[in-house]
């Protein structure tokens, strides 16, 4: 089977899931958003422009470390991270905004909208929109507008205005309503820059090309230090754009194993949760057709995680495919093992990955035991974890910043 091919193709649809779920209103604006995505990533000067702007702009290509330190710690097999986090803005999301911003001034468009959870995508967003000198409004959850304040400030630092989504769990699900009403309302003059693999046609198959510069990447450098492939990728899964750009370049490798990991929360026996494959089921929302936690009436469930960026109730069609077709394996990580996986990083190999990607960590804090000397394991730093500082000093107790918020209030 050839999954590269099935998963970026121009009908959107990936089995039986993805499609276009959309009002009539916006069907020719997905049709032309489309058709000049597709058009421009076959012409040679798209290309070009885009992998200059990869190289003098972001800052690509970005580092595939050897973890020794963690290796030794841990037994078993040799870790290499895909370091994400050191790319302009801090995170992954930068790779699709960067080429999504060039298709909408391709198509003419003056204005971009965009959601965010964790605040990294709007970041990159705003930034995109800075650079290129569009006009951006960043819709974000009020829960996580409160807890990645550090990033809202960055976000209007950059000229963006960013409203925070009252309205249901004041989560991601709900800043991405938010912004298909502003694009149902304004479909002419703006680019609605999606943040991950989900969403209608063609927003997964999108997002993926741009996204599957990482797991290039990865192929070059993993065969530069060992001289074979890895055995095993590694990411955390939300809607699925940073697992899909690592495990991309590879899924028609039968030999590497795949596996994505997402948000157990306080746990998969109830709801305090966003693992999809733990308890979800198959329906169709906010435009596509894919796994979502849902109640029997389709609704989407309120969900939960200690990370903002994967506090999601559904999952790209894509990733919904490659779980049944076997192809890709799916664990969860609850909060604790997250924070344990989060320090555990930090105090050996001297980086803070991101809540979302320490959810990868602790899967490969699991799995390295249980494998041998000459097995290899890449898991992908899809960020950087310090716009995570007031979300785990509070989850560690930590006196002293609590002291020094205190103080910054007093005074």
């Amino acid at each position: 089977m050839n999954y590269k091919r099935t998963l970026i193709n121009p009908e959107g649809h990936f089995g039986s899931y993805g499609g276009r779920y959309v009002p009539e209103v916006l069907v020719p604006i997905m049709d032309d958003l489309r058709d000049v995505f597709f058009e421009a990533t076959e012409e040679e000067d798209f290309v070009n422009q885009l992998r200059s702007i990869h190289r003098n702009y972001l800052g690509r290509p970005t580092p595939l470390y050897a973890c020794e330190n963690l290796s030794i710690k841990l037994g078993g097999a040799k870790i290499f991270m895909k370091n994400e986090g050191l790319l302009h803005t801090g995170a992954h999301k930068i790779n699709h905004c960067i080429g999504q911003a060039l298709i909408a001034k391709r198509m003419g468009k003056k204005r971009v909208i965009a959601e965010t959870g964790a605040g990294q995508h709007g970041l990159a967003t705003a930034t995109v929109c800075a650079r290129f000198g569009l006009e951006c409004t960043v819709y974000m959850g009020a829960k996580d507008y409160a807890r990645q304040r550090p990033n809202v400030f960055w976000m209007e630092q950059l000229g963006a205005t960013v409203i925070p989504v009252k309205e249901g769990d004041q989560t991601l699900r709900d800043a991405i309503n938010a912004a298909l009403r502003d694009l149902i309302a304004h479909p002419e003059e703006t680019h609605y820059l999606l943040g991950t693999v989900c969403g209608p046609n063609p927003y997964p198959a999108m997002n993926t090309w741009f996204q599957k510069i990482i797991g290039e990447e990865v192929r070059e450098q993993i065969i530069e230090q060992t001289a074979g492939l890895p055995d095993y990728l590694i990411a955390c899964v939300g809607g699925g754009s940073n697992a899909l750009g690592l495990f991309y370049d590879f899924l028609d490798e039968p030999s590497v194993k795949m596996i994505g990991v997402e948000a157990g929360g306080k746990g998969v026996e109830g709801s305090d949760h966003a693992a999809r494959f733990q308890g979800g089921s198959v329906g169709v929302a906010e435009g596509f057709k894919s796994y979502f936690l849902q109640n029997k009436d389709g609704q989407l469930s309120s969900t939960h995680s200690i990370s903002a960026g994967l506090d999601y109730a559904g999952v790209g069609p894509q990733i919904a495919y490659l779980k049944e077709s076997s192809r890709v394996k799916f664990s969860y990580a609850v909060d604790d093992e997250v924070l344990s996986a989060y320090k555990l990083l930090a105090q050996t190999e001297g980086v803070f990955a991101a809540l979302e990607s320490s959810h990868a960590v602790a899967e490969v804090i699991k799995l390295a035991p249980t494998l041998s000397r000459d097995q290899s394991i890449v898991f992908n730093c899809s960020g950087r974890g310090d716009k995570d500082l007031f979300i785990v000093a509070k989850e560690l107790n930590d006196e002293g910043f609590q002291k020094f918020l205190s103080d910054q209030i007093a005074d």
